[in-house]
This record gives structure tokens, C-alpha cells and sequence, in this order.
């Protein structure tokens, strides 16, 4: 049996429920694209969160459809707390439940701390901690009461490991990364499984959009 997406009980009817909704943040394109592609071939209907204009992730869906799945995509910026609530009453009017939530929306900026914009800490910690919140909080009590949710936060080596002129993305991905310890104790008695995925350099949007401030921090220039 599939172990992300097996047949579980009702716990209001007794019967099975297939436990196959996945919301992705962050999911329109680089990782959390990835991962979406993924839970559709695994079988999953997908709702990709992102701010890209709709026309744009067009292309995307059909890949996903083209699994055999629904696949619907809902702009909104996690950070902001009326997106936050939004995307996730529309999944829900959408789907009826989340089975998966795969937190993976982020933003990064490279500075020396004297002169990090404050701004600029404000939103990663937002955008990159505190919405993974939020949509833990919006999910849990119905992945409770099924006995059945799995929960990966997109974490990054940084969650580990620290890197000069990345204070407020270091700061936030080592919350995640306890954040994710923290509920996987109080679901585990629920069978509400959560994960923190931690990787290195991925060539992504994010990563190639921060090149040049790493570059203009470090003192250096292209050959």
C-alpha cells in the first residue's frame, strides 16, 4: 500500500476515505512545482498556492492534470493573513479536506546584518516561518479528527548550519525546523506525521534572484 497516500477510515461514517488532497505553498514553480508533480503521479489532486498571474501556471496545471488528477492553483501571498485565510477556505470549499500540506513557499535576502533591511527580516520570517504556521494551525484539527495527515515543511541546510549575511533566512529556517519537531510530537498520537525536508542548493528562481547580493556582500565580481 502506498504509505503517503493509503486508504484510511471515515471517522464519521466507518467506511474508507482515500486520503488524496495535497496543498503545496509555494507550488507554482522551482521545489514546491516539483513536489507537486510528484503527489500527482502518486495519485494526489493538487491545490499549488504561489503569487504568478494565473495565465502563467496554466501550462503547469495541465502537467498535473495530465496524471489523472484535479489540479487547481490559488494566487495569494502566505505571508499576508487574508491570503493565508483565503487559500486555505478555498481548498477546503474545493476538496473538502487537506490530507498533505507541503509548507514550501520562501524568500530569501542576502545583506550584512548592519545593514539588513527591516522590511526585508519582517517578511522571511513571515513568508518563511510564521505562514508555515498558519497553515499548520488551519489544517491539524481535521487531519485530528480523520486520524490521518502528513505535513512537510521545506526547511533548507540552513536549518542546521548557518551562513554569513543571511540572518533573517537562517533565523527562520532553524524555527521551521523546531516548529516541525514540535508538531510531529503532538500529532504523532493522531497519525499526523511532520517532516522537515532540509536541502543544500537547489537551482531554483530563489537561488538565482540572491547571486547578486551574495556577490555585492562578499566583495566579489564576475570574471
Amino acid at each position: 500500500m502506498n504509505q503517503l497516500n493509503p486508504e484510511i477510515q471515515n471517522p464519521r461514517t466507518g467506511g474508507k476515505l482515500n486520503a488524496s488532497v495535497a496543498l503545496v505553498t509555494g507550488g507554482s514553480r522551482g521545489i514546491g512545482l516539483g513536489i507537486a508533480k510528484e503527489l500527482a503521479k502518486a495519485g494526489f489532486n493538487i491545490a499549488i498556492n504561489g503569487v504568478r498571474k494565473p495565465e502563467l501556471i496554466e501550462p503547469a496545471l495541465e502537467e498535473l492534470r495530465s496524471c489523472g488528477v484535479e489540479a487547481i492553483y490559488i494566487r495569494g501571498d502566505v505571508s499576508d493573513r487574508h491570503d493565508r485565510q483565503h487559500l486555505y477556505e478555498q481548498v477546503i470549499a474545493h476538496f473538502g479536506q487537506v490530507d498533505v500540506l507541503v509548507n514550501n513557499a520562501g524568500v530569501q535576502f542576502v545583506s550584512p546584518i548592519e545593514d539588513f533591511p527591516i522590511e526585508k527580516w519582517d517578511l522571511i520570517i513571515s513568508l518563511n516561518l510564521s505562514a508555515a504556521f498558519h497553515t499548520i494551525r488551519a489544517a491539524m484539527k481535521g487531519m485530528k479528527a480523520r486520524k490521518y495527515g502528513r505535513i512537510v515543511n521545506i526547511a533548507s541546510a540552513h536549518a542546521h548550519v548557518a551562513s554569513p549575511f543571511k540572518s533573517a533566512y537562517v533565523s527562520a529556517k532553524h524555527g521551521l525546523l523546531g516548529l516541525t519537531k514540535t508538531v510531529a510530537l503532538e500529532g504523532a498520537t493522531f497519525n499526523v506525521r511532520a517532516n522537515a525536508i532540509c536541502p543544500g542548493y537547489v537551482h531554483t528562481p530563489l537561488v538565482d534572484a540572491q547571486i547578486p547580493d551574495t556577490m555585492k556582500a562578499r566583495n566579489l565580481t564576475r570574471e
